[in-house]
């Protein structure tokens, strides 16, 4: 049996980080102000293909809402 896998999502989003500060530093990524990764994760064991379907159209229909979501840098409050 391999790692658990928050150890494999804790040295993904550890790796990923410290590639990512070293292209800021090199000038070719803008700097972050806040984090790049959110601090925990979800997981979800699925249990009928009722439940893969639902994950599947989240999945999909997710990405379409980042213009609404307040991590978005673009994001804009109208008042």
């Amino acid at each position: 049996m391999g790692p658990p896998l928050q150890e494999i999502i804790r040295w993904f989003k550890t790796m990923t980080t410290n590639e990512y500060i070293q292209e800021v530093k090199s000038g070719r990524f803008p700097p972050f102000e806040k984090r790049i990764w959110q601090r925990s994760f979800y997981d979800h064991v699925i249990r009928d293909d009722d439940d893969l379907g639902r994950i599947r159209e989240y999945i999909q229909n997710n990405p379409l809402q980042w213009a609404l979501d307040e991590e978005n840098p673009a994001y804009r409050v109208v008042p």
